[in-house]
C-alpha cells in the first residue's frame, strides 16, 4: 500500500443539492450551527462517517476556526480538515426572518450540532425544546465549556480551561516546573469524540423510540475521563498524583530514552512478564532478580535507577539496532517520531493512516485518514472544508424548502416570497 490514500476531491450531489456520499451514515443529515473545534468535530466525524452535513457560518466572518492556526495562501489549514465533508451556508442567525427560515428548514435534518453560550437559541427563538416540537425526531447537541447547568454555565471558555479545571494540567510536566497545558486541543478533541459516540447512541435509541433527544456535554466533563484513576485514588486513598514527567505511578519501566545517534525510542513495562522481557533483554538474569525490580512495586519505588539502566543501555546503540533486539525479545518498544517522520513510518504507511485529497484551492493536501477502519462499509475521507463563506446557501436551500434560488435570495434579504411565487417543487415558503 501507498504512504497516502486517494480520495475524491467532492461528494457527489444530487440536482437539488443533497449529499450523494455513500457511507455508514447515508441518508442523515446533520446542522451544525457550531465554531472552532469541539463540537465542529463531532460533525465532521459524522461526515466522515457518511453523513451530510450542512455547516451555517455568518456570512460576514465565516467560522472562527477559517483564521485560526496555520494558514496557506489566505487559507485556515486546520479549517481544511475540521470542515472537510461539510457544505456551507451562510446565515445569520440574529436576524428574525432568518430564525423563522432555520425553524422551517429543521424538519429536513436529523441531527444538529451547537456551541453557544447557554441561552443564546432561546434568545434567537431557536431553543431546542422548540426545535423538537418541530421535529420531534431531531437529536440536538449542545457542546459548552460548563454545561447546561451550575454555577460556570454563562462563563466564557474554551477547552484550555477544562484541562486546567479537570486537574489534567497538574499532573502534566515536570514537578519542578510549572503545570504544563497541552500544546494541541486535547479536551476539544475529546468532546468531539465524545459528542459523535453521544449522537451515535441517539440516532440509536430514536430508532427504536421514534424520539430524538437533547444532549448537553460540557468539555470540561470529556476530559474528565483522562483522570479516572486519579479520582478513584484521591477518593478511596487519599493520594493526589504530582506532576512526574514521563513517568507512570502505576507501571515501570516507562519513559522516553535517547539513543546513541541522537534518536529516541519509547518503551513501556506495563505487565510484570513484559517488564521481565526488558530486563532480561538488557541486563540478563541479575537484572531480572535484582530486588530493587522484581515486582512493579518495587520498580515504581526504584524508577530512577532503572531509568538510569534503560536510559545507559539505549545511548550504546543506534534506535533502529535498540527497537530491533528489545523487540526480538517481545518487549513493548518503538520510535518517538516527529510529524515528519511519522508520515514516514511503515506502520503508518501500510494503514494508509494519513490520506492525501485534492484541494481546489491548496492542491494535494495530506490530513488524516477515516478512523477506524470498516470492512463492510468502508469511508473514504471527505472533501477539505470549502474555500468560500457560503458557497451552498442559495442551492441548498432551495432544494430543502422547495424554493427557486431567486426566492431564496429574497427570504435571505428579508423580503417574503411574492404571492404565488415561483418555487422548484410548486410549493409556497408559507407552506415549506
Amino acid at each position: 500500500m501507498s504512504a497516502v490514500t486517494d480520495a475524491s476531491t467532492s461528494p457527489a450531489t444530487t440536482p437539488e443539492g443533497a449529499s450523494a456520499r455513500d457511507g455508514l451514515l447515508q441518508g442523515i443529515r446533520v446542522l451544525d450551527l457550531s465554531t472552532m473545534i469541539a463540537a465542529p468535530l463531532t460533525a465532521s466525524a459524522l461526515a466522515d462517517y457518511g453523513a451530510d452535513v450542512v455547516k451555517v457560518e455568518n456570512p460576514a466572518t465565516g467560522d472562527h476556526l477559517r483564521h485560526f492556526g496555520a494558514q496557506k495562501d489566505d487559507q485556515g489549514l486546520y479549517w481544511k480538515a475540521l470542515a472537510r465533508g461539510k457544505r456551507s451556508v451562510a446565515l445569520d442567525l440574529r436576524r428574525p426572518h432568518v430564525q423563522e427560515l432555520v425553524r422551517r428548514w429543521i424538519g429536513t435534518f436529523d441531527v444538529v450540532v451547537e456551541n453557544f453560550r447557554p441561552g443564546t437559541l432561546e434568545h434567537w427563538n431557536l431553543a431546542p425544546a422548540d426545535l423538537l416540537s418541530a421535529n420531534p425526531r431531531l437529536v440536538v447537541l449542545r457542546v459548552t465549556a460548563y454545561g447546561q447547568e451550575g454555577p460556570y454555565r454563562e462563563r466564557a471558555g474554551f477547552g484550555t480551561l477544562a484541562e486546567a479545571m479537570t486537574g489534567l494540567a497538574s499532573v502534566s510536566g515536570y514537578a519542578d516546573r510549572p503545570p504544563l497545558l497541552p500544546a494541541y486541543p486535547l479536551a476539544d478533541i475529546m468532546a468531539g469524540q465524545l459528542g459523535c459516540s453521544a449522537v451515535l447512541a441517539a440516532l440509536h435509541a430514536r430508532g427504536r423510540t421514534g424520539r430524538g433527544d437533547i444532549i448537553d456535554l460540557a468539555i470540561y466533563e470529556a476530559a474528565l475521563k483522562l483522570l479516572e484513576v486519579n479520582v478513584l485514588e484521591y477518593d478511596q486513598l487519599g493520594q493526589e498524583h504530582t506532576r512526574a514527567g514521563n513517568t507512570y505511578r502505576a507501571a515501570a519501566p516507562r519513559g522516553s530514552y535517547l539513543c546513541q545517534d541522537g534518536e529516541w525510542v519509547a518503551l513501556s513495562g506495563s505487565t510484570q512478564s513484559v517488564a521481565v522481557r526488558l530486563l532480561r533483554a538488557i541486563g540478563g538474569d541479575d537484572l531480572v532478580e535484582d530486588p530493587r525490580f522484581i515486582t512493579n512495586v518495587e520498580r515504581t519505588r526504584n524508577v530512577r535507577e532503572l531509568d538510569e539502566i534503560i536510559g545507559a543501555w539505549c545511548a550504546e546503540r543506534p534506535r533502529d539496532e535498540a527497537i530491533d533486539v528489545l523487540t526480538a525479545a517481545g518487549c513493548a518498544v518503538g520510535p518517538l517520531e516527529t510529524v515528519a517522520t511519522m508520515l514516514e513510518n511503515p506502520q503508518v504507511v501500510a494503514r494508509g493512516s494519513i490520506a492525501t485529497v485534492e484541494d481546489p484551492d491548496l492542491g494535494p493536501l495530506r490530513m488524516t485518514n477515516v478512523y477506524p477502519t470498516f470492512t463492510t462499509h468502508p469511508c473514504p475521507v471527505p472533501a477539505p472544508g470549502p474555500a468560500a463563506i457560503g458557497a451552498g446557501t442559495e442551492s441548498i436551500l432551495a432544494a430543502d424548502l422547495g424554493l427557486d434560488e431567486q426566492t431564496v435570495r429574497g427570504v435571505l434579504n428579508g423580503d417574503p416570497p411574492a404571492a404565488g411565487g415561483s418555487t422548484t417543487h410548486g410549493a409556497h415558503f408559507d407552506d415549506a
